[in-house]
């Protein structure tokens, strides 16, 4: 076994499992851990360190996330990082050195909205559920699927979008796709080429992105206090809109049912067509919810679109999309020959993870935790930073913004956070060419602990000292 043995500091202002990644990498960087050496498993590093297994699952966590190690089914954990790969600082032995440099990238606190709460997923149920998958069906799982994804999968999706979201569709409606870029490939098939796509500014950047590399023309629609703005949208003469309505992503309001329902009049007189990505409905702290957009349509001008990534794994990449009739039929005389990019095997373990009540049980436990986090990170904002900052859209979702009493822009709010090893997130990056007029960051919450929000909201007190 790899000898480590770090000291370890229980009243350091850091938490254990972030001092002993930290090591790691240390040990990583001076070439005392040599690349392809495989870690001690959780267990007997835990035994040998007499800490929790918990904590050490966190902090290879951290490595992995970082890409200093590599996990390999049924055997472990191997050093990922190569001589060649390391940054050139990291090269000379000189110690002193080392820690400078170690001291400069190392991120204690990532307010990354990307990232979930990986400690409460249900492990052992999903891997017993994988194993049925594998070995009940007799191998069936090995061949080719249904381009639109299996049909059961499909059918639970159907019945429990009716049942949480309003969204009323038969499990023909659905395709399975892994990732919404993968989705909104297919359709930009399906819709004709020389549509314009009107896109929130400011709005989810990988979509635009997405959409502009495969050659379609785009037009930045502003918002308002309810979303985006639908006079500007008429204008724009866009007959296609991509919203994020039960969240809007970044701002984060929540579009109420009259605006809902202009859009929906827009839509309708203009023969166009509604992408709504409900990428983190679930999660919603104030109010009852509002029916989806899909759920209120009665002509067939609604894609609807969800994921797996916020309320489950990230890393499961299963996303899905509600085509309405006429799309429907595009779909099936024409793209049936694209095969289905999400794996059989995960499709029918969450099949069963969902039929069995499992799924459901996740996201109530989810909701609750989340909750709690929201609640506890706008009590530690409030007690911290002395109403020097405003929050919005905090009445939903994984993430707020700050908005911070200061001069600074974002880019020097966003640099002070990081000497004082907190990441905390630009708005720019969201805007139509880049601008963001407010001193304004981004913060998610749903993959860090309550005590990593309240010790990282400190140290943004102490990098934009405030009083």
């Amino acid at each position: 076994m790899i000898e480590i043995t770090p000291l370890l500091e229980s009243e350091h202002k850091s938490p254990l499992y972030i001092q002993l990644s930290n090591y790691i990498k240390q040990e990583i960087y001076s070439k005392r851990i040599k690349p392809g050496e495989k870690l001690p498993s959780k267990r007997k590093l835990a035994d040998h360190l007499g800490l929790s297994i918990n904590t050490i699952q966190n902090a290879y966590e951290q490595l992995i996330s970082e890409g200093l190690v590599d996990s390999k089914l049924r055997k472990g954990l191997y050093i990922k990082v190569l001589e060649d790969e390391l940054p050139h600082e990291f090269i000379d032995n000189d110690k002193s050195q080392l820690s400078s440099c170690e001291k400069s990238i190392n991120i204690e606190f990532d307010f990354n909205s990307g990232k979930v709460d990986l400690e409460h997923f249900p492990y052992s149920f999903w891997k017993n559920l994988s194993i049925q998958s594998l070995y009940e069906d007799q191998g069936e799982l090995l061949n080719i699927g249904n381009p639109q994804g299996e049909l059961l999968l499909r059918e639970e999706i159907a019945n429990y979008l009716f049942m949480s979201r309003g969204v009323k569709c038969s499990p023909e409606q659905i395709v399975i796709g892994a990732g919404t870029q993968v989705l909104i490939t297919l359709l930009s098939l399906l819709i004709d080429k020389e549509i314009l796509y009107g896109l929130e500014n400011p709005g989810f950047h990988r979509t635009k992105k997405l959409l502009q590399d495969l050659g379609k023309a785009t037009i930045a629609i502003p918002l308002d206090n309810e979303g985006i703005n639908i006079e500007q949208l008429i204008y724009s003469g866009a007959s296609v809109v991509y919203v994020t309505p039960s969240h809007q992503f970044p701002i984060g309001m929540i579009m109420p049912l009259n605006r809902r329902l202009e859009l929906l009049k827009w839509a309708q007189s203009n023969d166009g067509y509604i992408i709504e990505d409900d990428y983190d409905g679930e999660y919603r702290y104030e109010g009852k919810p509002i029916p989806s957009l899909q759920g209120l349509d009665k002509l067939g001008h609604v894609v609807y679109m969800g994921t797996f990534s916020k309320a489950l794994i990230p890393s499961i990449r299963i996303s899905y999309m509600v085509l309405p009739p006429r799309l429907l039929k595009k779909y099936q005389e024409n793209l049936l020959l694209y095969k289905q990019t999400v794996s059989r095997l995960h499709q029918d373990t969450l099949y069963r993870f969902m039929k069995e009540g499992y799924w459901q049980s996740h996201l109530n436990k989810m909701r609750t935790l989340y909750r709690k986090k929201h609640f506890f990170l706008m009590d530690s904002i409030n007690k911290h930073l002395n109403n020097k900052v405003k929050v919005i859209g905090e009445k939903s979702g994984l993430h707020l913004i700050l908005q911070v009493d200061k001069s600074w822009q974002e880019k020097e709010l966003v640099d002070r956070a990081l000497k004082e090893g907190v990441k905390v997130y630009p708005l720019s990056v969201y805007y139509e060419n880049g601008i963001n007029v407010n001193s304004s960051v981004l913060l998610g919450f749903g993959g860090l602990s309550e005590t990593q929000i309240d010790i990282g909201i400190q140290l943004l007190k102490k990098a934009w000292q405030i009083d």
